[in-house]
């Protein structure tokens, strides 16, 4: 079998000692024009292409490249269809560009997380769930870290939201315009079939839902519960944001709550399914129903109708975390804001209800 081409073997046929071979390609800037031409005239010769990345990152060297991982099980595809994870990823990409680095998308998949968390040529990870920080520590990475939407300890780099503020706020604002029938819509977080809670559901508990989307359901229930409406006796639909599942999902959202003239929605990709629904079926929004989102993604506004959202600051997000990684120091944990954007997918109560039919 033919031997593979070392770099030992081009600075033998430079006349140049291994080193400045190294240097070379690795830092050019440290190699006078004319050696650096000799090493690339041999380089060409033998047919050698540069040192291997993986072999460069053993050696101590840098990937200049952030892993990033979306939260659930998202294929790459998914995440960047998602509105949310572009509107996030471009914040990382700025801070990035700023440290000549580049951007690495992982899958979420079960199947592919593993092997990628294992073998990215990266230099640190922005994590989607506080699960992958265990998979790290299995796979004996020596690389930084960050935790999206959850403190993970004090060891731990995390960015997160006041989510449960922000979904106290969008109950409110639908309590104020009169509505006292309400069906809530969580993030089923895998590929799967609608999960449909009836009213009075005993022991109710979301399907592997996130510390995020528990957050959201707390808020949620402040606002319902100082109104006199116990939240155990709001409906709840699960599913996933990606096709075809999320059309499933606002699907079996109209065909269950029948009664419901008020949705509260943990994504704004789920709202945006449930307007396309609604118009499917000819319910007017906001006449008919008022409908409001969470996250803020750049497509809300533009709707139809634009959707009422509680916006987080989801380029910033991508900036911090991306910052965090480049930065030196102790772990920090950063906490942002929301806010409640009101337009015009929100309404007064109708003043007759009456039960839809799927």
């Amino acid at each position: 079998m033919k031997r593979s081409i070392r770099l030992a073997d081009v600075a033998e046929l430079a006349g140049v000692s291994l080193g400045t071979a190294s240097n070379a390609f690795n830092r050019p800037d440290l190699v006078r024009p004319e050696v650096r031409e000799l090493v690339e005239k041999a380089a060409r010769k033998l047919g050698y292409s540069g040192p291997d990345p993986k072999g460069r990152l053993l050696m101590g060297g840098k990937a200049n490249a952030i892993g990033v991982l979306p939260p659930g099980d998202m294929t790459v595809t998914h995440a960047m269809r998602s509105p949310f994870f572009r509107d996030f990823l471009q914040g990382v990409s700025e801070i990035c560009d700023e440290n000549n680095a580049n951007v690495l998308m992982v899958s979420g998949t079960e199947d592919r997380k593993v092997w990628s968390i294992r073998n990215a040529l990266v230099d640190g990870f922005i994590l989607g769930h506080v699960e992958e920080v265990g998979l790290i520590s299995v796979r004996n990475r020596k690389v930084p870290f960050v935790v999206m939407d959850m403190d993970a300890g004090p060891a731990t780099r995390s960015v997160r939201i006041e989510a449960r503020k922000g979904a106290r706020l969008a109950a409110e604002h639908l309590l104020g315009l009169g509505h006292r029938q309400f069906a809530i819509v969580s993030v089923l977080r895998k590929p799967a079939d609608p999960v449909w809670h009836p009213p009075n559901e005993p022991n109710r508990q979301l399907t592997a839902g996130y510390l995020l989307d528990q957050e959201k359901l707390l808020g949620y229930g402040d606002a319902l519960e100082t109104a006199g409406i116990p939240i155990g006796t709001v409906p709840v639909v699960e599913f996933h944001p990606a096709t075809p599942f999320v059309e499933a999902g606002a699907r079996a959202l109209f065909d269950s709550a029948t009664a419901a003239t008020a949705f509260l929605v943990m994504s704004d990709v789920q709202a945006i399914a449930i307007l396309a629904e609604a118009k499917r079926r000819k319910i007017k929004v906001p006449r008919d129903i008022s409908v409001v989102g969470f996250d803020g993604v750049s497509t809300a506004a533009y709707t139809e109708p634009p959707l009422t959202t509680v916006a987080q600051p989801l380029f910033e997000r991508g900036r911090v975390a991306a910052r965090m990684l480049f930065d030196a120091g102790s772990p920090r944990h950063v906490c942002l804001p929301v806010e409640l954007i009101v337009r015009s997918s929100t309404a007064a109560r109708p003043s007759k209800v009456t039960a839809r039919r799927a």
